[in-house]
């Protein structure tokens, strides 16, 4: 499953907003990340074709099984790595920008190794 760090930020956005939002479209995926929509809806086109999402006539976007899958274990770790880099004295800003660049590079093997040395 080779995904670009591009397409896993775009499911892991799809799934937060879906959290906070009744439904998610591209324009709200865009001011999110601040990109322009046209950009939005190329990477959606592509999601798409990868069978990752679906988008209805009117636009709303929901993530199939496989994107869901890989926007939850992308927030995961974000989520983990944040915290764990706080607990070490790192400030906010500075662990989720590492938590972000981390998260798409670093092997599930690894991660659950790491996952299973800390308790948080």
């Amino acid at each position: 499953m080779s995904m670009t760090e591009s397409s896993e930020n775009y499911l892991e956005t799809i799934l937060i907003l879906s959290k906070q939002l009744p439904v998610v479209r591209s324009v709200d995926i865009a001011n999110e990340l601040g990109f322009k929509k046209s950009s939005v809806s190329i990477a959606m086109k592509n999601l798409r074709e990868k069978k990752h999402i679906t988008v209805t006539d009117a636009g709303f976007i929901y993530l199939t099984e496989s994107g869901k899958e890989i926007a939850e274990m992308i927030y995961e770790r974000h989520e983990f790595l944040s915290k764990w880099l706080m607990n070490m004295g790192v400030d906010e800003q500075t662990a989720t920008e590492d938590a972000c660049k981390m998260e798409h590079v670093i092997s599930k093997e690894s991660f659950e190794a790491i996952k299973k040395h800390i308790k948080l």
